[in-house]
């Protein structure tokens, strides 16, 4: 596979909330933006900040759909992949079992975060998911605050499912209590089968660029997990700072990561764990 260069593991794209095209009640003050976020847009940061490659994740606030991403990689295959959404409390089995067919599609990402979804973890709503994602080979990307050792023993059950912890399971209001659990997720890392996002890292401090707190728990995160499962993002829609200045807190003020290891967190190794070629 030819070296993919700077690919960013997660972003939001999506359209208005409109008669044509409704967002679910209630999840309008869920939006990171005001306005839609459109490919086109996301393809201008890309191109100003050197962004080679992006992996589209549809928001929350949309639904359960995936036709604004899907479409983005249909049109830029070069540019963008998907890791689409699917309703948890529907089992669908047979859905995942085509779902890498779709053009663009590596796989899926799962939030666990508010209300009920937090409950599906441990109650067995989202087993089914798992075992089929497993038996077909489809990667998971997963946001789990507060839920970290129950998502590591789905790890345990099922060896062959690749999961993502997003935004190092972090959520609530920026500060150094944003990472009170950061030894839950490196834990994590005695399974083969589990890699961490390194993502939306500057939404976590109060600091501004270079961000001098981050940059020691970066350190742990790719002393514990590697550069094969430590994966650069952004969630570009909610940085408090440039999209280049969160590349530049990787591969500029981290003086440590060079060479291979520079290559594989900044893109290739999210690459190869989620099969884009």
């Amino acid at each position: 596979m030819a070296r993919p260069g700077i690919v960013d593991a997660q972003v939001h794209v999506w359209g208005a909330n409109s008669p044509e095209r409704p967002w679910p009640p209630g999840r309008d003050h869920l939006a990171q933006k005001p306005y839609p976020v459109t490919k086109e847009l996301i393809l201008e940061g890309m191109d100003e900040a050197g962004i080679d490659r992006v992996v589209l994740v549809p928001p929350s606030w949309e639904g359960d759909r995936n036709d604004l991403a899907l479409e983005a990689a249909r049109m830029h295959p070069d540019r963008f992949s998907v890791m689409g959404r699917i309703d948890l409390a529907r089992p669908q089995p047979d859905l995942i079992s085509r779902w890498r067919e779709q053009p663009g599609m590596l796989g899926l990402r799962f939030t666990f975060h508010r209300g009920e979804q937090r409950a599906w973890l441990t109650d067995g709503t989202a087993e089914w998911a798992w075992q089929a994602c497993e038996e077909h080979e489809v990667p998971v990307m997963v946001f789990v605050p507060g839920s970290v050792p129950a998502i590591g023993e789905v790890a345990a059950r099922h060896p062959g499912l690749r999961l993502v912890i997003d935004h190092l399971a972090c959520h609530g209001e920026p500060g150094p209590e944003r990472f009170a659990h950061l030894d839950e997720v490196l834990a994590l890392a005695r399974y083969p089968n589990v890699a961490a996002k390194a993502s939306a890292l500057p939404c976590m401090t109060t600091e501004s660029y270079p961000f001098p707190s981050l940059q020691p728990i970066i350190r742990r995160v790719f002393d514990t997990f590697g550069p094969e499962r430590t994966f650069w993002g952004t969630d570009w829609t909610r940085l408090p700072c440039t999209w280049r200045e969160a590349r530049d807190l990787f591969e500029v003020e981290l003086d440590w990561l060079k060479g291979e290891d520079l290559e594989a967190v900044m893109g290739g190794a999210v690459c190869r764990w989620l099969g884009w070629e």
